[in-house]
């Protein structure tokens, strides 16, 4: 089990970072937003602040490291560099499944980040359909006391699994046990696709199931069925993914469908994001926080200052928005009516 888990994370992250994985003919739909440019913005730019709260931290930037690896010795070094720069520049660092953490003994510190990122929110991350497959609170608490995170994410990954050899499918009576867990656990609990995205309905289930954030992981990025099929070895998988290219709710539109469900519930929008004007787009359709994954992972296999160039120029991106439509804070951005659809 623990070479099989290992082997299946270097693959993923290889994977991900030589092959064409996202998918055909389909896109995050940022790209039918656009800002309507306010020429008399009448504010400093040096005095626009990124700052935000989640789930009452408070965050230099409302820009998240998204969940992707963990597990080999890669994925140490990966996580490492993104959690260095995650403290120097204060965005959230999600870490990959932790799975392998219980199930394998090996590079078990490749989630241990706390010390490289001691200020900033840890998000710990587990595959929802593990609740199903012998996880259950107990599990989730030894997950939160090694990693010393600051919250715990469910991923949904059922097209995955399906793909995926020997991939737990059995998704049934999850939303039960997503609410036991909510109501049991110390942490605030949240649930993310990984690059299918949410719809209003869902959103509004977990919601009510005392589901603490939502993450719509929409399409438009990085595709799941397309970086398995990249790994099956059984041709009938391998055809069937290939027909899943353009599966997915885009981005844009998981975040109206999911807002317009759940109300004040925090919101953090990925899948597809490049930069920082993606992200305030976001922001502008009902997000509280921007997920990055693997837009950085190339810089994040070299060095920690490879990835904070790239947060430098996402906030920058970011700022220049603000700028351009006269919002100086992340509330007043959220609030702005100079988001319009193409």
């Amino acid at each position: 089990m623990a070479n099989s888990i290992e082997q299946r994370k270097s693959e993923h992250i290889q994977i991900t970072l030589n092959e064409k994985v996202t998918g055909e003919s389909i896109s995050t739909g940022l790209e039918s937003f656009t800002f309507i440019h306010n020429a008399l913005p009448e504010i400093d730019f040096d005095e626009i602040s990124i700052e935000t709260k989640f789930l009452g931290f408070d965050c230099k930037t409302p820009f998240l490291i998204s969940s992707m690896t963990g597990g080999t010795a890669l994925a140490e070094t990966i996580n490492r560099n993104l959690a260095t720069a995650a403290e120097e520049r204060g965005w959230a660092l999600a870490l990959g499944s932790t799975r392998a953490l219980l199930d394998s003994d090996g590079h078990s510190s490749s989630f241990l980040m706390r010390k490289y990122a001691p200020s900033v929110p840890i998000i710990a991350n587990l595959g929802a359909v593990q609740l199903n497959y012998g996880y259950g609170v107990e599990e989730c608490r030894k997950i939160i006391g090694i990693t010393e995170a600051d919250m715990l994410v469910l991923h949904l990954n059922s097209i995955q699994e399906v793909i995926q050899e020997k991939g737990d499918t059995n998704f049934k009576g999850l939303l039960k046990k997503i609410e036991q867990l909510c109501s049991t656990l110390e942490v605030p609990v949240g649930v993310k696709e990984v690059g299918w995205g949410i719809d209003g309905q869902i959103a509004r289930k977990l919601s009510e199931a005392g589901v603490a954030f939502i993450d719509v992981a929409g399409a438009g990025g990085t595709s799941w069925s397309q970086v398995e099929k990249f790994r099956a070895k059984d041709p009938i998988r391998r055809v069937a993914a290939e027909s899943f290219s353009e599966w997915g709710i885009p981005t844009a539109e998981s975040i109206r469908l999911v807002r317009g469900e759940i109300g004040n519930c925090p919101l953090i929008a990925s899948g597809g994001m490049q930069t920082g004007l993606d992200g305030a787009k976001t922001i502008a359709l009902g997000a509280d926080l921007v997920g990055f994954g693997r837009s950085i992972l190339k810089e994040a296999t070299q060095s920690p200052e490879d990835v904070l160039e790239v947060m430098k120029i996402r906030e920058m991106e970011l700022r220049m928005a603000m700028f351009g439509i006269g919002a100086p804070t992340i509330l007043e951005l959220k609030g702005t009516p100079r988001l319009t659809e193409r």
